[in-house]
């Protein structure tokens, strides 16, 4: 069976948890995590080597406010206990933050810059967490410092120029909660990723639905255009 390199997960459902479980938002993004934390260990022992996850969008600012300071200070904490989970039980592990950061708290972007300066040069796990990310964004940023450059580029060389540099396009994007969208998310890096879509809440993933994606995508032809 083909192993994929990078998986992307768009990780939507947290509020409709919270409410089929006469809860407050913030408790479904909180389960949303621990679930991320979950998923980073399953792919992790399956040794696949690029996780990339949609955590929070450019349009997601324009949530409540109390929502919004709540995720912030959730993905705050996160990038910090990710670096100490991927590091847990000898696992070799980078963190990769993707998107806008100037829209982040300049304490985010300290503790960002922080966490990545740790990162190693052969990890057997990169995390990459996208935060005040949209694809459209990503991809005009990209155009206007091609053109600063002045000469034309090619493909490879464009894709060097997103946020993504160094990051394999995913073989494989999930998305949870029976939306069949991409929502802005990867538009060019995945341009031939195999699209699954579960109707299951991103706080009831698991391994075994996340296993049983990874069988089905071995069963795929992927022609690629060929």
């Amino acid at each position: 069976m083909e192993k994929p390199q990078c998986v992307g997960f768009i990780m939507d459902g947290n509020r409709r948890w919270a409410k089929q479980h006469n809860l407050a938002p913030i408790e479904g993004h909180t389960k949303g995590y621990e679930v991320l934390l979950s998923m980073i260990k399953a792919v992790h022992e399956m040794r696949i080597p690029h996780m990339v996850c949609y955590a929070f969008s450019t349009e997601n600012w324009n949530r409540s406010e109390e929502e919004v300071s709540h995720l912030m200070n959730l993905l705050n904490r996160g990038i910090r206990e990710l670096r100490d989970a991927l590091t847990k039980h000898n696992r070799k592990g980078n963190v990769r933050i993707i998107g806008e950061r100037a829209k982040l708290s300049e304490d985010m972007q300290r503790e960002i810059t922080r966490i990545e300066s740790e990162n190693i040069a052969e990890p057997e796990l990169t995390v990459w967490i996208a935060i005040s990310y949209g694809s459209r964004a990503e991809i005009v940023d990209a155009v206007n410092r091609a053109v600063l450059k002045g000469d034309s580029v090619t493909e490879a060389q464009f894709g060097d120029l997103l946020y993504t540099n160094g990051m394999p396009d995913p073989d494989i994007v999930i998305r949870t909660s029976g939306e069949q969208r991409i929502s802005n998310f990867l538009l060019w890096q995945s341009a031939y990723s195999e699209f699954f879509f579960t109707n299951t809440l991103w706080p009831d993933f698991g391994e075994s639905e996340f296993q049983a994606i990874v069988e089905a995508y071995g069963t795929r032809q992927r022609r690629k255009g060929t």
